[in-house]
């Protein structure tokens, strides 16, 4: 049986509900009980910290992209945990306007799906009584979504704080927690899938502190109490297929950026994954049948990338005969080029056309619905794919055949349509599932 969980959510985003989460992870795992944390949505930053805080690896769980099977299958990752800490995106009830496999990507969705209770920060700054109605409306909104209580944040005084507290009263919604306004815990720049050894010693000092502020005023006893069973959809598991038997897979500082259910669900297919590090000059090893290379950071490295000749002439030689996929930032290192945030450019792998810049930078940000024109490694032709773009990068040059046709959430055209020549294929969304 799983364990009892809770949903850490927000009206909005930048309300501190990242700060509770990783304070509560951290207190609790300090206090002997083992949390298992998610991440509702696509983002790959924040389970990075949420690992680090827990000691467990976090894993997201996404409406919009994952089929109930899928997330039957990745809830499993409770077993043996005491507490379920599960954080939301942006605000509880915000996802596209169309539905996606089991949902609209809105935190509200999984919480109705597995049951957890919500744990709803608010910013009180600015108001008192009123806040209360902003938690009521929530408890409202969705009868299969339950309001566990309130953590009020950037609390002002006592005073404030024993106002705020009399308008919960009135509407019978118990607060958890008042956290006091303080300067907001800053995390380290760049975390993407993994805790970077040289940033190691700061993180831990921050989620220490993190810790302790949460730890001194918030209920944990209360919290815990709140927390209800987690009831994942009774479907069959629907993993995502290896894309080989022997996976070549890029990992280091450059390319850190891989979800952590697709290496399970590949390791649990029987494929061995075989790391190698383009930073340290590795090639793919020679006996592996498909190489793959995740997102990352290769526009922090790009000087570094480009002078590494073993390994752009082994994945050249790789790539005449078997298969070479690329996600962003990957992607972008088997292009022709890369030009980072000062102009300069840099000489990528040249397995595809591809050349981009960071020195115009631009945001793109959203689901990704992919319906494959030619095959990719572990998909046919036909596939359809779900999946999350979020890039700064600019698009120079993209002379090759498109991988797939890509719409957004809403079915817009997205003109970041992949690319594929020979046995070289890449994407600049992060895949998440096939789309069922």
């Amino acid at each position: 049986m799983l364990p009892k969980g809770l949903l850490i959510s927000a009206p909005a985003s930048g309300t501190g509900k990242t700060t509770l989460m990783l304070g509560l992870c951290r207190a609790l795992t300090q206090a002997g009980v083992t949390v298992q944390p998610f991440k509702s949505g696509p983002d790959y930053i924040d389970p990075g910290f949420h690992s680090a805080a827990a000691g467990r690896v976090s894993v997201n769980l996404d409406s919009w992209a994952m089929p109930r099977g899928l997330l039957a299958d990745l809830v499993q990752a409770a077993d043996g945990a005491d507490l379920v800490l599960a954080e939301g995106s942006m605000g509880l009830f915000d996802g596209v306007a169309s539905t996606g496999e089991t949902g609209t990507g809105a935190s509200a969705d999984m919480a109705a799906l597995m049951g957890w209770p919500v744990v709803l920060v608010i910013d009180v700054s600015g108001q008192a009584q009123s806040a209360a109605a902003v938690a009521a409306g929530f408890a409202a909104m969705r009868p299969d979504v339950q309001l566990a209580g309130v953590v009020l944040n950037r609390v002002a005084s006592p005073r404030h704080e024993a106002l705020v507290r009399v308008g919960m009263n009135q509407v019978g919604i118990p607060v958890l927690g008042a956290l006091p306004r303080m300067k907001e815990i800053e995390m380290p720049e760049r975390h993407l899938g993994l805790v970077q050894a040289e940033e190691h010693s700061e993180l831990t000092r921050i989620l220490d502190a993190a810790a302790a502020f949460v730890a001194e005023h918030v209920d944990l006893n209360a919290l815990r109490a709140a927390a209800a069973q987690t009831t994942p959809p009774a479907i069959d598991p629907n993993p995502c297929p290896p894309p080989g038997q022997r996976i070549a897979l890029a990992r280091d500082a450059a390319f850190s950026f891989v979800y952590p259910h697709q290496l399970t669900a590949w390791r649990k297919a029987g494929a061995e994954i075989l790391p190698f590090s383009p930073l340290n000059d590795e090639a793919p090893d020679a006996s592996a049948d498909v190489a793959w290379l995740p997102g990352g950071y290769p526009e922090l490295h790009a000087g570094k990338i480009a002078a590494a000749t073993t390994f752009r002439n082994g994945l050249k030689s790789f790539a005449e005969t078997r298969p070479v996929h690329g996600e962003c930032g990957g992607y972008m290192a088997m292009g022709t080029a890369l030009i980072d945030k000062a102009g300069e450019r840099h000489e990528m792998a040249g397995l595809l056309g591809l050349v981009t810049s960071y020195e115009k930078r631009k945001m793109h940000l959203g689901y990704r619905l992919a319906d494959l024109t030619a095959p990719m490694p572990g998909y046919s032709a036909a596939a359809r794919l779900r999946g999350h773009e979020f890039h700064y990068s600019t698009i120079l040059d993209q002379p090759d055949a498109p991988l797939a046709r890509v719409t957004d959430a809403n079915g817009a055209d997205v003109p970041e349509t992949g690319s594929v020549r020979g046995n070289a294929t890449g994407t600049f969304f992060h895949l998440i599932s096939e789309a069922t």
